[in-house]
C-alpha cells in the first residue's frame, strides 16, 4: 500500500507573523465597511489573494494552505507505505521544478482551498514516477489519497501506468453515469429496480477483462441459497413478492470497473473492506491523513 499527501516546512519569514496578516485583513475590512461591502464579502480570502505568492526574504517558500490555514512553508509531497513509514520525500523547489517540465505552476486560485485541490493532483503522478523508478522492486497494488485526487486521468494512471489494483480515494463529486440500464446510489452500488433505495448484494466474481480488474457481481438482495439433502446442492432463490424478472433466482448485474474507474476503483465503495480502509483513528477522513503524522515527525 502507498499513501501520498502534501504538507510543508513552516519558515521563519516575515510573512509567517500573524501581525503581518493580522494588519492587511483590518485593512481590507475598514476598506469594506467604507465601501459598503454586504456580509457576502470574506476579508480571510481577500488577504489570500493580496498576500505575495512567496517570501521577500526566500523564493522558495511559498505561500500554501496546508494542515487547515494558509502560511508560507517549503511544500513538499509525502509517500508512505501502509505501516506509515515515510518512504519518499520530494522538495517542490526550482530544481524539481526544472527536472519536471511537464508540471505547469499555475497562478494561486481565489481561496486557500481551490489552490490546494489543484495543486495537488498536478503532484501526484510526477512524485509516483520518480518512486517507481528508484524503487523498480516496490510494486504496491492499494493506492490511498484524499479526494482532491478524484479525477478520471488520476484513476487511469494509476490502474495503467503504475499497476495498482485498488484505489481508495474519496469521491469529490457526485458520480455520474451513462449508458446504465440500472439505477445505482451515491456509491454506484446498483439498485433494486422497484426500490431505488435497497441496494443489492455484491458476490464474488472471478472473471477478468484486460486490466485485469475483477468484474463485480451484484445480485437481488432478496435471495437466498436454498440448500438440497438429497443431491446436496444448492440454488439461488428469489424471495421478492414482487420480482423484477421472471429469472427464479432474481436480477444480476455485472459491473465492468474498467468502464467507470471513478465508480469502482477496484474495490466496492461503501463496503466493510473501504470503510476499513478508508476510516482511521480518531474518526478523520481518510486513512491518508494519517501522513500527517510524519510531518509531525520532521
Amino acid at each position: 500500500m502507498l499513501l501520498f499527501d502534501t504538507s510543508g516546512i513552516e519558515a521563519y519569514v516575515t510573512e509567517n507573523n500573524p501581525k503581518y496578516a493580522n494588519r492587511i485583513i483590518r485593512q481590507l475590512k475598514s476598506y469594506a465597511k467604507s465601501m459598503n461591502f454586504d456580509s457576502s464579502y470574506d476579508p480571510y480570502k481577500a488577504v489570500y489573494v493580496s498576500m505575495p505568492t512567496s517570501a521577500s526574504s526566500n523564493h522558495e517558500v511559498k505561500q500554501q494552505y496546508i494542515n487547515g490555514h494558509f502560511c508560507y512553508a517549503y511544500k513538499f509531497g509525502i509517500i508512505t507505505n501502509g505501516l506509515r513509514i515515510v518512504r519518499s520525500i520530494d522538495f517542490y523547489n526550482k530544481n524539481y521544478l526544472a527536472s519536471h517540465p511537464d508540471i505547469v505552476v499555475e497562478k494561486k486560485a481565489k481561496s486557500p482551498d481551490e489552490h490546494k485541490s489543484l495543486a495537488d493532483p498536478k503532484a501526484l503522478l510526477p512524485n509516483l514516477k520518480d518512486f517507481k523508478t528508484r524503487h523498480p522492486g516496490i510494486k504496491p497494488s492499494i493506492f490511498l489519497g484524499d479526494a482532491a485526487f478524484d479525477t478520471i486521468e488520476i484513476y487511469k494512471s494509476l490502474f495503467e501506468d503504475f499497476n495498482f489494483k485498488k484505489a481508495f480515494i474519496p469521491l469529490k463529486v457526485n458520480l455520474s453515469m451513462d449508458n446504465v440500464k440500472y439505477t445505482f446510489n451515491e456509491n454506484g452500488i446498483p439498485c433494486c429496480p422497484h426500490d431505488p433505495s435497497l441496494p443489492m448484494k455484491r458476490e464474488g466474481s472471478k472473471s477478468h477483462l484486460k486490466n485485469k480488474l475483477p468484474t463485480m457481481k451484484f445480485v437481488c438482495p432478496k435471495m437466498k441459497l436454498e440448500y438440497n439433502r438429497q443431491d446436496k446442492s444448492k440454488r439461488r432463490v428469489c424471495q421478492c413478492e414482487s420480482p423484477c424478472t421472471t429469472s427464479s433466482c432474481g436480477r444480476m448485474i455485472y459491473v465492468y470497473p474498467e468502464k467507470n474507474l471513478r465508480a469502482y476503483p477496484g474495490v466496492e465503495r461503501g463496503s466493510k473492506e473501504w470503510d476499513e480502509t478508508c476510516f482511521c483513528i480518531a474518526k478523520r477522513k481518510t486513512t491518508n491523513e494519517k501522513t500527517l503524522h510524519s510531518d509531525l515527525l520532521l
